[in-house]
């Protein structure tokens, strides 16, 4: 099984990609478990929420590396928990670095803000690509801190699918 996990700012593209890869390529997609949060609860997220939504999303993972398919698609990670909680609440939950360092993946899909459009869709919250450049290297940094393999995917949208592709092509060859 391989793991790949897109990551990055909002508004960048992860979960149109993680659609279009898996439609290619098959495999198991996982979506954002905070979406499904939000939609639920009708009202935003505050820091005591983090737990909650953080063991959500290693469940819906948990369940997808259960059927071991060929590709495991992640729209997100706790690393984007992580990230969000300590960009809105200026902290977050001790244990979620250690759960995420438990875990293996093969490759991070790194997308970057630029020379894409923010979108509004009632849950995003960084209209300025100032912003989405802040977590865009707080993301980076922490890959590279950590020694996680990643691919930086950018461009307009042919381009970020294009490159995607040809990384998810090298990763299920090796």
């Amino acid at each position: 099984m391989k793991t790949v996990v897109l990551t990055g700012p909002e508004s960048s593209g992860k979960s149109w990609l993680a659609a279009e890869l898996q439609a290619h390529f098959g495999g198991i997609q996982v979506g954002e478990y905070v979406r499904h949060f939000i939609d639920q609860q009708r009202r935003d997220t505050c820091l005591a929420d983090i737990p909650e939504i953080a063991r959500g999303q290693l469940a819906w993972e948990d369940q997808a590396r259960a059927q071991r398919p060929e590709l495991l698609i992640l729209d997100t990670h706790l690393l984007s928990n992580l990230l969000w909680s300590q960009t809105l609440f200026g902290d977050c939950p001790s244990w979620l670095e250690a759960q995420l360092l438990a875990r293996h993946y093969d490759l991070h899909l790194l997308l970057s803000p630029d020379d894409v459009a923010w979108s509004d869709d009632g849950q995003r919250c960084q209209p300025q690509l100032a912003e989405r450049q802040a977590f865009f290297e707080a993301t980076r940094l922490w890959l590279q801190q950590h020694r996680q393999p990643f691919r930086i995917i950018g461009g307009d949208w042919p381009a970020r699918r294009q490159q995607a592709f040809e990384q998810i092509r090298q990763l299920l060859s090796a």
